[in-house]
């Protein structure tokens, strides 16, 4: 069995944590073990399919446990490993930087929504920023 040779620590830490799931997986077991149900309420919007295949890579990798207490019904929990833990230490300055630019990043993606939509033309005019107003002017013109 090959492995991947990485180039940095960034690629080693995003290919453990890549894509839109696994690190809202982490968050979603970061105060406790969930079961799988659990997990999926917790993690809105992901499918089952998603989520047992991200629970696996994330175990093979060592960022979960998972629990089988063999009963009927099935009962499974998964848990942060302590390398699981240190990973959401190593990630949790960059979920505080996404709460606190949220609304610029939701902003931003709309202006480029709206600058890409049929018909419209935006201009941004770089603006001093403002106490509590962090975002340029925008105006829209249709064409």
């Amino acid at each position: 069995m090959s492995h991947k040779a990485y180039t940095c620590g960034h690629d080693a830490a995003f290919d453990v944590v890549g894509g839109k799931w696994k690190g809202l997986i982490l968050w979603a077991l970061r105060p406790e073990a969930r079961r799988f149900g659990e997990l999926r309420r917790v993690v809105r919007g992901i499918s089952e399919k998603m989520l047992i295949q991200h629970l696996k890579e994330m175990e093979a990798d060592g960022i979960v446990s998972r629990r089988d207490f063999r009963e009927i019904p099935p009962r499974v929990e998964y848990a942060l490993t302590p390398f699981g833990y240190s990973l959401w230490d190593a990630l949790s300055p960059l979920c505080e930087w996404g709460a606190l630019h949220m609304k610029r990043i939701e902003a931003q993606r709309e202006i480029a929504e709206v600058a890409t939509g049929p018909g419209a033309q935006t201009m941004l005019r770089a603006s001093s920023l403002r106490k509590g107003d962090p975002f340029a002017r925008i105006s829209l013109r249709k064409r």
